[in-house]
């Protein structure tokens, strides 16, 4: 042991007894402050006295950063402009159609549920009612028209209006029948009977209701003067069973029927009328000629070789 590590006890014994000697003079809180510092600095003197191992590192590390560049092959892009068409703005102005107008020139008129007087009424016109014309018929002059204090379309004749407006431009119109099975049911026992160009139609009573009772409609097409020919035919009570139609040979298309129960609120579902052929035309039979030189197969043909004379004994 050193001589200073000896004497280091004795020398912190003599600073406690100073210290309690000083505190019974009562110093100052700034004289307290100052011997306090001052004893502290005492000792750290004393302290920095003692001996302290140091270890000290000489290695040395070094790091060496090796950067490697590969060059690599540069890509550059080219861009290649594609011309596109410049969307011009153009107004494309569309004429509007001004259908024809009509107006009623008579006093009381019907507009119907077809182009036809055997169609079934619809609604009344007076004198003064005007609409306008969606169209026409494909086998009459009747127009298909929209009467202003009407709500739906309907059928009436040229006859019965006056038109302002082409109504050859319109488009032609199917007939659009209201088809009611609700009451009562189409014809049956439909037949039809040929006897020449006449054909006879006949079928079994519908029973209707005095008020609903509207007859019967025939939808007919029949062949006259080459020509198919419509002939639309209304039979006026359920007691008419029967219509005649005069139907000839000569047209491309055959003629043909339906027919349809009418009661007041519209008609049935048609039926088919089995149309008749014509019984085929007899062949006529050939017009045999005779000839202007007959000779019979046993009259003896002379001949220029006299015959010799038969022998005699």
């Amino acid at each position: 042991m050193s001589r200073f590590q000896r004497t280091l006890p004795a020398y912190i014994l003599l600073l406690i007894a100073a210290g309690l000697i000083l505190s019974g003079c009562t110093p100052s809180p700034e004289q307290q402050a100052t011997g306090t510092a001052t004893s502290e600095t005492a000792t750290a003197a004393v302290w920095t006295k003692t001996a302290t191992a140091t270890i000290t590192d000489t290695s040395t590390f070094t790091l060496t950063f090796t950067s490697t560049y590969t060059p690599t092959e540069t890509f550059t892009p080219t861009i290649t402009f594609t011309p596109t068409k410049t969307a011009t703005n153009t107004k494309t102005f569309t004429p509007t159609f001004d259908f024809p107008k009509v107006t009623v020139n008579v006093n009381m008129a019907a507009c119907l549920y077809g182009p036809a007087k055997a169609y079934l009424w619809q609604y009344d016109l007076a004198l003064g009612d005007t609409g306008v014309v969606w169209g026409r018929a494909a086998n009459s002059n009747w127009l298909y028209v929209k009467m202003d204090r009407w709500p739906g379309p309907c059928w009436l004749s040229p006859a019965v209006v006056t038109v302002d407006g082409n109504v050859n431009r319109l488009l032609v119109q199917p007939v659009r029948l209201p088809i009611t099975n609700a009451l009562y049911h189409a014809p049956t026992g439909v037949k039809a009977e040929r006897n020449g160009n006449t054909v006879s139609i006949s079928w079994d009573q519908v029973a209707m209701t005095v008020d609903d009772d509207r007859g019967y409609f025939l939808d007919v097409w029949v062949c006259q003067k080459g020509h198919l020919v419509w002939v639309p035919t209304a039979l006026p009570d359920q007691y008419h069973l029967s219509a005649a139609f005069t139907d000839e040979r000569g047209c491309g298309q055959p003629s043909w029927a339906k027919l349809y129960t009418v009661e007041k609120h519209g008609y049935t579902s048609p039926v088919d009328v089995p149309w008749p052929p014509f019984p085929p035309t007899p062949t006529p039979l050939p017009t045999l000629t005779p000839s202007d030189t007959f000779t019979p197969s046993d009259t003896p043909v002379p001949s220029d070789t006299p015959i010799p004379p038969t022998a005699t004994t």
